[in-house]
């Protein structure tokens, strides 16, 4: 139970983080808005997690 509960404070501190960062310095940065780069924040997230998934899975199908 504390080890659950110790994810999910460090979940939520990492969430707070990461909040401010885009609240603060995302608007000091120059993205240009085009349709690449929309599409690749829309797209990156999932790949990152596809790419850990299998990275996973490919782990356990060894042992």
């Amino acid at each position: 139970m504390g080890n659950q509960l110790g994810f999910v404070l460090k979940l939520l501190l990492l969430s707070a983080l990461l909040s401010l960062l885009i609240k603060y310095v995302g608007p000091s940065l120059s993205i240009p808005t085009t349709g690449t780069n929309a599409l690749i924040i829309v797209l990156l997230p999932i790949v990152i997690i596809a790419i850990a998934l299998l990275w996973r899975f490919q782990a356990q199908k060894q042992n």
